[in-house]
C-alpha cells in the first residue's frame, strides 16, 4: 500500500514554506496566500551540469569591471531603459498582461541584432509559429536560433553547447526541471527555473531575458521571490485596444528605476516613440473648448499629453462621473474643491473626463489640467493650445507646486508652448524658461482669473 503523498503549504506572494496552512504569510505578511502542494522529492538530473572550480574570495580593488562592457539591443528605447545596453551575465525579466507586446518584443530583439547569436527558446509556440510571427515583424533572422522545449536540463545543455550572446526564454511559466515532482507553473518550479536560469548566466556571462505573466492584480505571477532573483524588472503597461505601450523599469541593478519606453503597436510590431510628446499633444482643430495640455513627469521623463473633459448636464437626474487613464476618485476630490472652494456648481452635471494616447496618468502635477479642461467644457470656453499646465491642487484650492518643475518647463518650451501655469510657490531655473512665459498662481480662484478672464 503506497504510503501517504506529504504536502506542504506555500505562499504564491513570496514563496515562504509552512508545514500547516495559515491565514496569513508569517513572511510577507499576505493573507490567503498559502496554497497545498505535494513535498517537493529531489532527485539528480539527467543532464545536470557539472560542478565548477571552486572559487576563492577576491578584494574588492582587484576586480576589474573594464570586461563588462554593455551589449547593445539596436533598440534606443530598450538600451536606454537598461542604462545603454545589456549588462553581460545578467538575468532580465519582463512581464505584461497578455497581448501587451512581450513575445514581440523578445523576437523583435534578435530580428533587429544582426551581429548578435541569440537562442530563443519558446515554451508557448512551435518554431513554425514563431516563424510565421518573424516574417510579420521583419529584420534579419540570420543569428536568431528558435528552440521549441520546456524542459531545463535540455535547454541548458544546448545552451552550454552552442553558447550564444544572447537567451531569450518564453515564458517561465512554462517550463520545468525535472529535479521537482510538481507541474509546470507551480511556485516550486518557477523558482528553480528562475535559479537555475540565474546560475547559467553568472557562470557563462550569457545574458538571459524572460518573459513572465502577471496576475490579475498586475503583478508577476509566481512567488515574489522571482522578482528577487532577477537582476533587472521590466514591466509593460498600456490597454490592449490602444496603440501605445510603455515599458516602465521597476528594478535594475545595473541603472535607473526612474525611466520608461514608449512604443506604439503597428502591424509590424513595435515602433520606438522617441519623442512621445508630439504624439500625445493636441490633433484636432484650435477652438475646441474641454482640452488642457499637462506638463508630466513619469520617472526622470517629462513629456506632454492632452487631458480631454467633458461636462454636461446630467440626464438620469444623478450626475455621472467617467475617468479614462485618470483616478475617478481624484477627479470626485477635485469637482469638490470646485464646488467648494472657488463655487463652480458641477454637482447636478455629468463629468468625462480622457487621457490622451490611452495612458494611465498617476502624476499629482496633472490636476491643475484636469480642473482646466473640465471649466473650459463646463463654459465651453476654448484654451490656447500652445498653453500648458504644471501643478498639484490641495483641498483647501491652493496649487502646490510638484518636483522638477524645470524639466517641464523646458520641455513645454522645447515644443513650442507659449505660456506653461505653475504654482506660485515653484522654483525654476530661469535658464529653463527662456522663450516661454511662466505664468505663477496661488489657487483655483486666481487660476481662473489669470486664465478664463484675460
Amino acid at each position: 500500500m503506497a504510503g501517504k503523498v506529504k504536502t506542504v503549504w506555500y505562499c504564491t506572494s513570496c514563496g515562504n514554506e509552512s508545514p500547516k496552512w495559515m491565514g496569513r504569510c508569517p513572511a510577507c505578511g499576505e493573507w490567503n496566500t498559502m496554497v497545498e502542494q505535494p513535498r517537493e522529492s529531489r532527485k539528480p538530473a539527467s543532464g545536470s551540469a557539472p560542478v565548477g572550480e571552486r572559487r576563492r574570495p577576491v578584494q574588492l580593488r582587484d576586480i576589474s569591471a573594464a570586461g563588462e562592457a554593455r551589449i547593445s539591443l539596436h533598440n534606443g528605447e530598450v538600451d536606454r531603459i537598461l542604462g545603454g545596453g545589456i549588462v553581460p551575465g545578467s538575468l532580465v525579466l519582463i512581464g505584461g498582461e497578455p497581448g501587451i507586446g512581450k513575445s514581440t518584443l523578445s523576437l523583435q530583439i534578435p530580428l533587429h541584432c544582426n551581429d548578435l547569436r541569440t537562442l530563443y527558446v519558446t515554451g508557448e509556440e512551435s518554431v513554425n509559429q514563431v516563424k510565421m510571427r518573424a516574417e510579420r515583424l521583419g529584420g534579419d533572422a540570420g543569428q536568431c536560433y528558435i528552440f521549441s522545449e520546456t524542459l531545463m536540463e535540455n535547454i541548458l545543455s544546448e545552451a552550454r553547447s552552442m553558447m550564444p550572446q544572447l537567451m531569450i526564454v518564453d515564458s517561465v511559466q512554462t517550463m520545468f526541471t525535472e529535479t521537482l515532482d510538481s507541474a509546470p507553473g507551480s511556485v516550486s518550479q518557477i523558482k528553480e527555473v528562475a535559479a537555475q536560469l540565474l546560475r547559467f548566466a553568472k557562470e557563462t556571462g550569457v545574458p538571459v531575458i524572460l518573459i513572465g505573466h502577471i496576475t490579475k492584480d498586475g503583478f508577476i505571477a509566481g512567488p515574489k521571490i522571482l522578482e528577487h532573483i532577477v537582476d533587472v524588472v521590466l514591466q509593460f503597461e498600456g490597454e490592449n485596444r490602444g496603440s501605445y505601450r510603455i515599458l516602465r523599469s521597476i528594478k535594475n541593478r545595473f541603472g535607473s528605476t526612474s525611466e520608461l519606453a514608449v512604443f506604439e503597436m503597428t502591424g509590424q510590431g513595435l515602433r520606438e516613440v522617441s519623442n512621445p510628446s508630439e504624439l500625445l499633444i493636441p490633433m484636432h482643430e484650435q477652438g475646441l473648448s474641454g482640452t488642457a495640455v499637462s506638463a508630466m513627469l513619469d520617472g526622470s521623463r517629462p513629456f506632454l499629453f492632452e487631458v480631454q473633459a467633458l461636462v454636461s448636464s446630467a440626464a438620469y437626474g444623478t450626475a455621472q462621473r467617467s475617468a479614462t487613464g485618470f483616478d475617478v476618485r481624484r477627479l470626485n476630490m477635485l469637482l469638490a474643491v470646485l464646488e467648494r472652494r472657488a463655487g463652480f456648481h458641477l454637482s447636478a452635471k455629468d463629468v468625462f473626463l480622457n487621457m490622451a494616447g490611452g495612458l494611465r496618468v498617476s502624476d499629482p502635477a496633472c490636476d491643475l489640467a484636469v480642473i482646466c479642461a473640465v471649466l473650459s467644457s463646463n463654459f465651453d470656453f476654448a484654451i490656447p493650445s500652445d498653453v500648458c499646465f504644471a501643478g498639484e491642487v490641495g483641498l483647501s484650492g491652493e496649487i502646490r507646486p510638484v518636483g522638477q518643475t524645470d524639466r517641464r518647463i523646458a520641455e513645454a518650451a522645447r515644443l513650442g508652448f507659449r505660456k506653461v501655469f505653475v504654482s506660485s510657490f515653484s522654483s525654476f531655473d530661469k535658464k529653463s524658461a527662456e522663450g516661454i512665459q511662466v505664468v505663477k498662481v496661488a489657487d483655483v480662484p486666481a487660476l481662473v482669473k489669470a486664465l478664463f478672464k484675460s
